[in-house]
């Protein structure tokens, strides 16, 4: 169960990284649609796992390793906006969220 520090935390970390994706980094990874589906933060608030949803490629593999590769740089720019409301940027970890494609999956099956 997570305390709610760690809940307002991880909303913040959503939001930000949201629009981070959205305009700054939109250049790092090409005309794909990246939306941040989950943020789940550690207890010590050390360590963020992201969980992203990603659309517009069919190599999604590949994309999270480029997110992953260029995670200190996202890092960095979510430093610049919330450095003043938390002691200390965590450090993020880079999922996708195949949430969608799993419920894709239910359907087809269902369907048939």
């Amino acid at each position: 169960m997570e305390s709610t520090r760690q809940q307002k935390v991880s909303r913040l970390l959503q939001k930000d990284l949201s629009s981070i994706f959205q305009s700054e980094v939109q250049n790092l990874f090409g005309h794909v649609m990246i939306t941040v589906t989950k943020v789940h933060v550690t207890k010590d608030l050390s360590i963020a796992k992201v969980y992203l949803s990603l659309f517009g490629t069919n190599d999604k593999a590949t994309l999270i390793k480029n997110i992953k590769v260029h995670g200190g740089e996202i890092r960095y720019k979510l430093g610049k906006r919330i450095g003043k409301q938390v002691r200390a940027i965590p450090e993020l970890q880079f999922f996708e969220d195949d949430s969608l494609d799993y419920i894709e999956h239910i359907e087809n099956l269902l369907e048939d």
